[in-house]
């Protein structure tokens, strides 16, 4: 009887990241950043946390101070591969 009603441990899903034109966004990406002065990035997965690394400089900044507050989505656009 004991132990019927525990809480489950909850599973640190990660988020989805959208661009500003609503691109759905994932590892290895590459992206245009309007922030910190980033310019060309990366997305990048280390320790279950996205980051957008700099091509140029190999800075890393988290992806939660990339949220534009207004709509909710990150302040990058995605560079379309061909």
């Amino acid at each position: 009887m004991f132990g019927l009603f525990r809480k489950k441990k909850k599973q640190n899903s990660l988020p989805e990241l959208f661009d500003l034109n609503e691109q759905r966004l994932h590892e290895g990406d590459e992206v245009m950043a309007h922030r910190y002065e980033l310019g060309k990035s990366v997305v990048v997965l280390e320790d279950n946390t996205y980051f957008y690394r700099s091509v140029e400089t190999g800075k890393m900044i988290r992806f939660n101070l990339m949220i534009d507050a207004t709509t909710q989505r990150q302040k990058v656009e995605k560079i379309q591969r061909n």
